[in-house]
C-alpha cells in the first residue's frame, strides 16, 4: 500500500483561497481535500489559521465558507503535539512553526506563497500554490 503524502499549508494559502474563490489556492485546497493526503499542523498553526481568518477583512467571507474550509483542512490530518524546535536562521520568524511541523510530520511538501522565505535544504519540497496544483493535478505525490 502506498504511503499517504504529507503536506503542510502556510496560512497565506488559506487566506488566498478565502479571498479568491475558484482561483488557484482555492482549487488547490479543494484538490487536497479530494485526494488522500495528510495535513500536518499543530496548535500554533491552527491558532494562526483561526486568528488570521477572524480579522475584519474576512467579514465579507460567508461564515459557513470559512468554517467549511477550516474544518476541511483540519480533518485532513491529526494535530501534532510534540514538535521539536528548528534552530536554523529564517528571514521570517513566523515561518518557524510551519518548518517545525513539516519536519515533525515528515512532510513531502510545504505549500506557501512565500517560497523565498524558506531555506533550500529542509528535507521536503517548498512550492507555491500554482506549482503544487499543477503537479498534484498530474497525480504527483498522490498517484
Amino acid at each position: 500500500m502506498p504511503r499517504i503524502p504529507r503536506v503542510v499549508i502556510d496560512t497565506n494559502v488559506l487566506v488566498s483561497a478565502l479571498l479568491g474563490p475558484g482561483r488557484v489556492p482555492d482549487r488547490l485546497l479543494a484538490l487536497l481535500s479530494e485526494r488522500q493526503v495528510s495535513l500536518g499542523y499543530d496548535a500554533r498553526i491552527r491558532a494562526e489559521y483561526e486568528e488570521v481568518t477572524a480579522r475584519p477583512k474576512f467579514r465579507s467571507v460567508p461564515a459557513e465558507r470559512l468554517q467549511l474550509l477550516l474544518t476541511r483542512l483540519t480533518s485532513l490530518g491529526t494535530e501534532l503535539v510534540n514538535v521539536a524546535p528548528f534552530v536554523g536562521a529564517l528571514s521570517d520568524e513566523s515561518d518557524r512553526a510551519f518548518i517545525e511541523v513539516a519536519i515533525a510530520s515528515q512532510a513531502d511538501l510545504l505549500i506557501t506563497g512565500n517560497v523565498k522565505d524558506f531555506p533550500l535544504t529542509l528535507g521536503f519540497l517548498v512550492l507555491p500554490p500554482a506549482t503544487a496544483l499543477a503537479q498534484l493535478s498530474d497525480g504527483w505525490l498522490t498517484g
